[in-house]
């Protein structure tokens, strides 16, 4: 009889004999040098169904230096015939390489759809990118394709380049957050012209793509249907702003181009400016914390004829002042814009000045971000005036503006012709202050308001009244979220009245009272008051109170409640 030794070791001797040849291609892809010792296996690598004695695992943790990444002629070979040998032993043809994907998601926990592989944020690795060139024959109706968040398949990309052709229905291509490198961004270049039908590309949140944007650009051919490009914090440089200037005359269909957290791209968007009469159907421009200068404005300013479709303009957080003296007057052709975002951009009083004129004419607006330019304050009065003319704004940001008295004043004159309005921010003007009844009483016509922010502001008892007043009148019962933190001028007893007589607030799903932070104070003269109140806010979900001191004895009242009345309010404190 055999002994036990001598029959496993015969089971093993047999099992490495009967091996496919299948496994034999992707252990030899495996083995390549390519990918980094750092990269763990995952458990997508089990969809080849690999015997369980080879040694993959080990061809891919003993790989040569990081960051070598391409694959030899050889390897490309061998992963076309992964997908020959998919469609050879594929009988029942469609259905069978469809069973195929269907296990490939399910193993990720994700949702198979024919035309739209979601695979972010799946912890990917470099084997997975191999596992996916093989799959990618077996979608061709595929027209989006999300990989973004693996950070772990950055400089495998070109693995998927010869199989791109199988999937030329392709619309979106989504790769945030992948730690992208100069070779991937080539090999994106690359696809490019194997993709006809593309039209959104998004390689936002790849830091090393700075300084290598022409590796992609300069594969951009004319006829391209791209209509969406975002770049949003790659660390571009001046350079690579020249170089995508120099490819708008082949992405003539470009739509929306968002370069925001790139704040070393603006001296180089000069040739941007100088080209956008290549993009005339550009509607949405995003600029956010570009590294803008005046001079860069002033620019842009000519250009903007090009451009008439613009929809949504966003300058925030670019040291701009002084610039729109001459830009606003362009603006007056945008009868079709509908967000404007100049929030601190230094603005001055000329600039509001020289907006207050244009405003009129930009009948679309919905959206007007003014916020943090505290040196406006005085001139926004003739600006607010205004916005009577805005008749479907719906946001209306004018924080930390420094508003006079008189300007609130305006504001509640206006405020009757804003009959689309639901978001108010007025925070960090301290006028409010005393003063909150004069625009409350003329909330009395338009009820759509649906955010109201008025944080350190300096509110009074007084105000909370005239905040009652209107909401048990019924005219703030759109309202969902009421933010009036770091208001810590309201005493004790006001807290108090307001919870004990507020009501008319049924949508009502976020309040936020908190104190300025090192303040402490007791609830002890509102908390009860409060609890009982909230059967009055059937839709509240969040309170915050940071900063007021709560007792063991209160906090099992907040635990209580929401066991007891069947509820899950979140109570920050």
């Amino acid at each position: 009889m055999e002994n036990s030794g001598s029959k496993q070791h015969k089971d093993e001797v047999s099992m490495k004999h009967s091996k496919s040849p299948f496994d034999l291609i992707v252990n030899q892809i495996w083995r390549n040098k390519s990918f980094s010792e750092r990269w763990p296996q995952s458990s997508m690598a089990r969809f080849f169904k690999i015997t369980e004695n080879s040694n993959e695992a080990a061809c891919v943790t003993e790989q040569s230096k990081e960051g070598k990444t391409s694959l030899d002629s050889e390897n490309k070979e061998n992963i076309s015939k992964i997908s020959d040998k998919l469609k050879s032993t594929d009988p029942e043809s469609s259905a069978t390489r469809w069973d195929q994907v269907v296990e490939f998601m399910e193993r990720l926990g994700k949702e198979p759809d024919p035309k739209c592989m979601d695979l972010n944020n799946s912890s990917l690795t470099a084997n997975d990118a191999v596992n996916l060139a093989a799959l990618l024959p077996n979608l061709p109706n595929l027209e989006e394709l999300d990989l973004s968040w693996n950070e772990l398949i950055g400089g495998t990309l070109k693995v998927l380049t010869n199989h791109m052709q199988h999937v030329s229905q392709l619309r979106v291509l989504v790769l945030g957050s992948c730690r992208l490198s100069e070779l991937d961004l080539s090999a994106i270049g690359d696809w490019i012209q194997l993709l006809p039908n593309v039209e959104e590309i998004d390689l936002s949140w790849n830091s090393d793509l700075g300084g290598n944007l022409c590796l992609f650009t300069q594969k951009l051919r004319a006829g391209t249907k791209l209509k969406i490009l975002k770049l949003v914090d790659c660390n571009l440089t001046a350079e690579d702003g020249t170089a995508l200037g120099q490819a708008l005359s082949v992405i003539s269909k470009l739509e929306v181009l968002d370069l925001s957290m790139n704040e070393d791209v603006g001296s180089g968007l000069e040739v941007l400016f100088r080209e956008l009469a290549h993009v005339p159907h550009l509607q949405v421009l995003k600029l956010h914390l570009c590294g803008l200068r005046r001079a860069n404005i002033n620019n842009l300013g000519d250009a903007l004829e090009y451009v008439p479709c613009m929809k949504k303009l966003v300058f925030s957080c670019n040291d701009i002042g002084g610039g729109f003296q001459e830009t606003a007057a362009h603006l007056s052709n945008f009868k079709q814009l509908q967000v404007f975002d100049v929030h601190r951009c230094s603005l001055t009083e000329d600039d509001v000045s020289a907006l207050t004129q244009i405003l009129p004419l930009l009948s679309s607006l919905q959206v007007l971000n003014l916020a943090l330019n505290k040196n406006i304050g005085n001139s926004l009065r003739h600006l607010i005036a205004r916005l009577r003319f805005l008749p479907r704004l719906t946001t209306l940001v004018a924080s930390n503006c420094n508003l006079s008295k008189e300007s609130i004043v305006e504001l509640a004159d206006t405020i009757p012709s804003l009959t689309e309005l639901e978001i108010l921010d007025l925070s960090w003007n301290k006028c409010i202050g005393g003063n909150l009844g004069l625009l409350l009483q003329m909330l009395q016509i338009s009820t759509r308001l649906r955010v109201l922010k008025l944080c350190s502001c300096n509110l009074t008892g007084q105000d909370l009244e005239s905040l009652v007043s209107v909401a048990r009148a019924g005219f703030l019962e759109n309202l969902e979220d009421l933010d009036l933190i770091y208001n810590n001028t309201v005493n004790d007893q006001s807290w108090a009245m307001f919870f004990q007589e507020i009501s008319g607030l049924k949508d009502l799903s976020e309040l936020d009272i908190g104190l300025r932070p090192l303040t402490h104070r007791a609830c002890d003269p509102w908390i009860t008051i409060f609890l009982d109140s909230l059967v009055r806010f059937p839709s509240l979900t969040e309170f915050r109170m940071h900063h007021w001191v709560l007792s063991a004895s209160q906090r099992k009242l907040l635990e209580t409640f929401n066991r007891d009345s069947k509820r899950n309010i979140l109570f920050h404190y």
